[in-house]
């Protein structure tokens, strides 16, 4: 009995309760970070574009790239954060080498003016990460009139990639790798409705553009057949990140204090949500696979609607529709 007598005392048993408690969400935190890119790879003289590179995933991407050597344009909508996490990063990996470029994915103009830039200043791309995404966001449109999550996410993306193939393909062997979500297998194509201007639920709206990275991606990988250059689509899985800026619900006062710790330990850093990125992009083993999805370091299979050859032409020919990637890039 003298062995439970603490449990008697009540500081002691909330003090005991707390600590085992906070071990095993320590623990769970641990189980949840997912694979690990361990690899050591060198990426001297190799270039590489990262979208969305001034935060989260993009910018833990950025940085570990720079520390193995790479040459990394960080295409940012925001210049300020850009350059703040670009001097950061410069100074922990000493690499020079890392530059900013404004690049708003919401703005058509904006990309044909980043790639114009960029092709004035290297004449090699050899991976180009579309990691940039926004989430759940009260419908909006971007400047070219399409509803803000399949604009950003997909149309933006799908253009920025069309324009820079030619650089992708004298630089081979070359890798797009495109950062889609476990959202995908809830996704569908709306084509009655595909920018939402009948109806709009945000959720879906995500979903959609979810799924439409990974039909891009299989799409694409198709038509590059050939040309060793692969694409690929991965989920970098649950992260930490300002991407959820726009669901209120857990920005609230109530959600910091009490809904945040306890999804606290479901949730990956941005680094560790980073690691399925640079797993695609530089292990050297996934130098000719290509048309894939990933999670966790790990092949994982994509949801049936994501197969659908059909649909993924569709897609294609009204992306190619609303994007014009093969108008004559501005100078």
């Amino acid at each position: 009995m003298s062995l439970f007598a603490f449990l008697k005392s009540r500081t002691a048993f909330w003090l005991s309760f707390t600590g085992t408690t906070t071990g095993l969400a320590f623990f769970v935190k641990d189980l949840m970070q997912g694979g690990q890119f361990t690899k050591e790879t060198n990426e001297t003289g190799k270039v590489f574009i990262v979208t969305g590179a001034n935060t989260g995933i993009g910018k833990e991407t950025v940085r570990e790239i720079a520390k193995r050597g790479g040459t990394v344009y960080m295409a940012c909508r925001n210049l300020k954060k850009c350059e703040e996490a670009r001097e950061e990063i410069v100074l922990e990996t000493k690499n020079k080498y890392v530059y900013c470029r404004q690049c708003d994915l919401a703005s058509q103009e904006s990309i044909r003016h980043f790639v114009a830039a960029f092709k004035r200043e290297q004449d090699h791309l050899h991976v180009l990460i579309n990691n940039a995404g926004v989430m759940r966001c009260p419908r909006s449109l971007t400047s070219d009139g399409i509803e803000l999550q399949l604009g950003v996410n997909h149309m933006g993306h799908f253009l920025l990639t069309n324009l820079l193939l030619g650089l992708l393909k004298k630089s081979s062997p070359s890798r797009i790798v495109n950062v889609s979500s476990l959202a995908h297998t809830r996704g569908e194509i709306n084509t009655g409705d595909l920018n939402s201007d009948k109806s709009y639920d945000e959720g879906k709206a995500y979903s959609q553009s979810k799924l439409a990275n990974v039909l891009f991606t299989r799409e694409l990988a198709k038509r590059l057949e050939g040309t060793n250059v692969t694409a690929n689509a991965l989920h970098p899985g649950v992260v930490d990140t300002e991407i959820i800026r726009h669901m209120g619900f857990f920005n609230n006062f109530f959600a910091g204090l009490f809904v945040k710790p306890l999804f606290w330990p479901f949730v990956k850093t941005p680094r560790n949500g980073a690691q399925t990125s640079l797993y695609v992009a530089l292990d050297p083993e996934l130098e000719k696979v290509t048309g894939q999805y990933f999670s966790d370091c790990k092949l994982k299979e994509m949801a049936p609607a994501a197969t659908d050859t059909q649909t993924a032409k569709w897609l294609w020919a009204v992306s190619e529709k609303w994007t014009k990637p093969t108008m004559i890039t501005i100078q």
